[in-house]
């Protein structure tokens, strides 16, 4: 049981270190297709990087994801070990882990409002002109298709796994 709830628990890290990772490979030209939009719209485009919105691994992209699954890495270790303390800790890290993809999924959902409700409370003039819809799609044509497909995928064993291993941990 201990090495099921662990296989689980290195399921949910692999699955946050990919963001980073698309965000590196891919964020130069996720940012180039905003600029160019930006540029469409008539808006400078260093205002984005002026008011530290960034489309690749950089800053909270980087560091939450691999907090994470250093987290949940940590655990699987746990259990792997057959630590006393595999159990409590996977109920702490694995319920944080579920609440944090709740506000990701939230997030993504409701980009474009949060996103223009964040440039109107700079009062950037610049920020203010920006059709933030049409750069948040051109943003996002900036990534291969399948990173939305993997992004679902990210989701649904983020949610999936993180439940199992607390069912399972449960019956331990």
């Amino acid at each position: 049981m201990n090495a099921s709830v662990a296989v689980l628990q290195l399921l949910v890290a692999t699955a946050f270190i990919s963001i980073p990772l698309v965000r590196h490979r891919f964020g130069a030209a996720a940012t180039d297709a905003a600029e160019t939009e930006l540029r469409r719209q008539g808006v400078r485009p260093g205002v984005l990087a002026e008011n530290g919105m960034r489309f690749d691994a950089g800053g909270h992209e980087t560091w939450a994801p691999v907090a994470i699954a250093a987290s949940t890495a940590t655990a699987a270790g746990l259990h792997l070990l057959g630590s006393s303390w595999a159990s409590g800790v996977t109920w702490v890290v694995q319920t944080v882990v579920l609440l944090i993809n709740c506000l990701i999924l939230y997030s993504n959902l409701t980009a474009v409002g949060s996103v223009s409700a964040a440039f109107a409370r700079k009062g950037d003039e610049d920020l203010a002109r920006i059709d933030v819809a049409a750069l948040l799609r051109a943003a996002e044509g900036g990534f291969p298709g399948w990173v939305w497909v993997l992004q679902d995928v990210r989701h649904v064993v983020v949610f999936g796994a993180s439940v199992a291993a607390l069912v399972l941990t449960a019956g331990l």
